[in-house]
């Protein structure tokens, strides 16, 4: 079933300059130097329900102008976006429901209040019931029930992040957008956060995005990659197929027999145990071999999507 539908969309954005300096401030009072940037152009894809997809590209490429229209917090300019069947940007209180926005760097919880005062209020907004027995639920599953009474600005980033993922899943949304969950932790809260995301999705069968510049994330959450740049989509196919498509490389360091020079050899990973038996036929001394990982992958995709 479709879930999410992005239809030949773009936005731009108007950005005033001004030059440095007292004189130039009086100046921009009187005369406005304006640009308009363009932050998403045609873009179009779907997504049916149950799929996790993952969102990369360079800062700049229009990752969070997207989940923002998705989410509707701002219009197209031109194109149209469904989201279970609703616009978006008409703001249906019923949509809102089914829905959930978890952002890195943007909190939604009260400062001075304990996580569960704000749940308190959350689940009045959207009239969960029992939510008491969810909020536990899930605070179990990320590890931070013993500090539910505790001020939210007493606790550390990492245990923050975990309220804010409480606090948006309260009302089991149906669709899940996630910018930059990960951003700023540690390594344990980073897998303990992917692992609970990938257990929501597949028991409530909900539908997520999500928008990382962790690759770590990307590759052990994601089963379909949409590549943006510059606002356009240039890749869009699952995880597997992109990484069967470019292939990862593998780097062979040995020493050649015939001059003991130390020598250097790269090669797709497929070739990499007929090239090694090659080797060793030749009586080369292998030092090293260094394979690519997904990171690698999508590092040398980021520096090849600078050409478009």
């Amino acid at each position: 079933m479709e879930v999410i539908r992005v239809h030949k969309v773009s936005k731009k954005f108007k950005v005033i300059e001004k030059e440095e300096g007292f004189w130039q401030s009086i100046k921009s009072l009187f005369k406005v130097n304006a640009r308009y940037v363009e932050s998403l152009n045609d873009l179009s894809f779907v997504v049916p329900e149950g799929q996790i997809v993952g969102l990369v590209g360079e800062n700049g490429a229009g990752k969070t102008t997207l989940l923002k229209i998705l989410c509707g917090i701002i219009p197209p300019d031109t194109g149209e976006v469904t989201c279970l069947g609703y616009k978006p940007f008409s703001r249906d209180s019923s949509f809102y429901r089914q829905i959930c926005l978890v952002s890195g760097n943007r909190f939604q919880l009260w400062w001075d209040l304990t996580p569960l005062d704000s749940f308190s209020l959350l689940s009045a907004i959207y009239e969960v019931k029992n939510y008491k027995k969810i909020v536990l639920n899930l605070a179990e599953r990320l590890s931070v029930e013993h500090k539910l009474n505790t001020q939210l600005r007493k606790l550390s980033l990492g245990e923050r992040m975990k309220m804010e993922l409480i606090g948006s899943f309260i009302h089991s949304p149906k669709v899940i957008f996630l910018d930059e969950p990960t951003l700023g932790l540690d390594i344990t809260s980073q897998a303990e956060i992917r692992k609970f995301v990938k257990e929501y999705v597949s028991k409530h069968n909900a539908t997520a995005i999500i928008t990382s510049h962790y690759m770590r994330d990307i590759e052990e959450i994601c089963e379909r990659i949409i590549f943006l740049h510059k606002g356009r989509l240039i890749l869009d196919d699952s995880k597997e197929k992109i990484v069967n498509k470019f292939g990862k490389t593998a780097r062979i360091t040995y020493i050649n027999k015939l001059n003991g020079q130390n020598q250097q050899l790269q090669v797709k990973e497929v070739e990499l145990p007929s090239v090694i038996e090659r080797l060793l036929l030749e009586q080369a001394q292998i030092e090293k071999i260094e394979v690519e990982d997904f990171t690698d992958v999508m590092t040398r995709l980021f520096q090849e999507s600078r050409k478009f």
